[in-house]
């Protein structure tokens, strides 16, 4: 399996596990300020920007290690646009990484709340 499509698959592995804990699935590959927000989630009036890795195995590390304070800098960025538009300007924020480890239909997933701030 491709690289793309083991990313793809662990995104939709991600929302599926966000929505199953009542989130509201906002926009997925959100495209702004120079980089893409996987997932942007919605749950108690908290805007989540969710950052998704997905790897075979750990044999290189963890997922989230992979997660660099470049693309943290990128996510916040997206973040502060994203989040003044009208609708969501109440709304707290939260940084979150969903880490996937496995294959389709057998991923061990981690969801990490509050993974990091501006």
């Amino acid at each position: 399996m491709d690289p793309k499509t083991i990313g793809q698959s662990g995104e939709d592995a991600a929302a599926d596990f966000l929505r199953r804990r009542g989130y509201n699935i906002v926009e997925r590959n959100c495209r702004l300020a120079g980089t893409e927000i996987d997932i942007i989630a919605e749950k108690d009036r908290i805007l989540c920007f969710i950052e998704v890795k997905t790897r075979k195995s750990e044999d290189f590390g963890s997922p989230e290690e992979f997660v660099t304070p470049k693309k943290i800098g990128k996510l916040i960025r997206g973040a502060k646009i994203f989040s003044a538009r009208k609708k969501f300007r109440d709304f707290q924020v939260r940084f979150d990484v969903i880490a996937l480890v496995g294959s389709p239909g057998h991923y061990a997933l981690t969801h990490i709340e509050d993974a990091f701030t501006e």
